[in-house]
């Protein structure tokens, strides 16, 4: 793949759950066509159900398309899946981490599945509780965080694979406003600090506005409604004017 190329594209895709004809049956995504550029930071929003998930699935390589051409970094991610151990993370809404295990060695697990050596990977994930605030904290347990500080050690976890991509299916809606506005920037910052491809599943419009460098707006079945950029120069009033555009679609 050249420089020149998305790191993730989606071409033509479309993907229908249940047998074709029957009443159960559902088109999620319809034709969807959609290029991500190495380095973006791409908010994907859009009202629930409009296949959103879907779309993330498919990127992450855990469900295939009915149709069209899903690549990562020039290679199917359902067919290969194996081949992007590693090169993959995902941040969750919920920590999901493991109770019976440290921070820290919540943070090693990803680490362990590549066969780090036990040395690095903790130098590693201590590296990474530090830069996310969690110094002290990397010998307590899941219970023994709040909210904000369990969401830092996921987001830890997945920094601490270097991986390339990261999805992550609204990572701080379960958390407190303010708690939730301070990780989304501290986020941001690293994830261009790292040179990372960032896909950002969010339901809030003032997330997408704080975090993204690009909005696309679904309607139903997923297909683009609007896709919009966003740069270090938009200002205050046009992000409002972006504010409601998105508005209108999701109103309609």
């Amino acid at each position: 793949m050249t420089s020149s190329e998305p790191i993730i594209s989606l071409k033509q895709v479309s993907k229908s759950f249940g047998k074709a004809g029957a009443a159960s049956s559902y088109v999620a995504v319809d034709g969807l066509d959609l290029q991500i550029g190495q380095g973006q930071m791409l908010a994907l929003l859009g009202k629930t159900g409009c296949g959103k998930s879907t779309i993330f699935n498919m990127i992450a390589g855990l469900t295939e398309p009915t149709s069209g051409i899903v690549t990562v970094d020039g290679r199917n991610p359902f067919r290969e899946f194996d081949s992007f151990r590693g090169r993959i993370a995902i941040v969750f809404q919920n920590d999901r981490l493991l109770p019976w295990r440290t921070a820290i060695q919540n943070v090693e697990l990803g680490l362990e599945m590549l066969d780090i050596p036990a040395e690095k990977r903790r130098a590693t994930a201590m590296q990474w509780l530090t830069t996310l605030g969690l110094r002290g904290h990397e010998n307590d347990y899941p219970h023994a965080l709040s909210g904000g500080m369990r969401q830092r050690v996921s987001i830890a976890r997945a920094f601490a694979t270097d991986a390339n991509i990261l999805l992550c299916d609204e990572p701080f809606s379960a958390l407190d406003e303010m708690t939730g506005r301070a990780l989304r920037a501290e986020f941001a910052r690293l994830v261009k600090q790292n040179g990372k491809t960032a896909v950002f599943i969010t339901h809030s419009i003032n997330e997408a506005l704080e975090i993204g460098d690009r909005i696309v707006v679904l309607k139903r079945p997923a297909n683009i409604a609007v896709d919009l950029p966003l740069t270090a120069a938009t200002t205050d009033v046009e992000k409002e004017k972006i504010r409601g555009q998105i508005q209108g679609v999701l109103a309609a």
